[in-house]
């Protein structure tokens, strides 16, 4: 019997009450997920490399609120249609890697700009697409929903639960992924090893997704 079943168990026999969510291990698979190199984190490193970590923040907030758009539709029954239509699915993941591996084609052709013109920082409106492009954030919110929600837990409380914990987790570390970012290029930019820098970012990028499309890695 794994930890959430029995927590559920516990309650009902009194000794506490009912754990719906398993909050604890929520949280710590969160953080592994959101604090490890994938898509995101990526776009992110390399937006604060580009532009620098101040004017790369409204592009920071709308990676962070744009799982959302992916959360609370899954929590509300997309899933479902997973089982009607299963080959929507899977081209929607395919596409998304090809779009994902298009932009990471982008970063390691870009180089560095010393004065990092302001005017054309991706903002917040670019931001909110990046993780329903993102094959690992629907991997993850699905492995939310399938491994820490007991069954008969109420759809709200389910939803918000994960919504909320994600969402603490991308406000702290993804500011950390784009501040990297801003640091790496203070350092190399001009150098011979900024073009090794940007084609690293995009290896990375690369790499995560074929990770999450054909090893099975949430």
């Amino acid at each position: 019997m794994d930890d959430r079943s029995l927590a559920v168990r516990r309650g009902a026999n009194g000794q506490g009450g009912i754990m719906s969510v398993a909050l604890g291990p929520l949280i710590v698979f969160a953080v592994s997920q959101v604090g490890t190199p994938g898509p995101a984190n990526m776009a992110l490193m390399a937006t604060g490399a580009r532009y620098g970590f101040r004017a790369a923040l409204p592009f920071v907030a709308g990676v962070a609120l744009g799982k959302q758009f992916i959360i609370w539709p899954i929590g509300f029954g997309l899933m479902g249609l997973a089982t009607t239509l299963p080959w929507l699915f899977v081209t929607l993941k395919y596409l998304s890697a090809a779009y994902i591996i298009w932009l990471a084609w982008k970063v390691a052709n870009l180089r560095l700009d010393g004065e990092r013109r302001a005017e054309h920082v991706p903002g917040f409106a670019a931001g909110l697409v990046v993780h329903p492009l993102n094959p690992k954030a629907w991997a993850m919110i699905i492995g939310s929903f399938t491994a820490f929600i007991a069954p008969g837990t109420p759809t709200l409380e389910a939803t918000a639960t994960i919504a909320a914990t994600l969402l603490a987790c991308q406000i702290v570390l993804h500011p950390i992924w784009t501040l990297g970012g801003d640091g790496i290029a203070r350092t190399v930019a001009g150098t011979r090893a900024e073009p090794y820098l940007m084609w690293t970012l995009a290896a990375l990028t690369v790499a995560s997704v074929l990770f999450v499309l054909f090893g099975g890695g949430t």
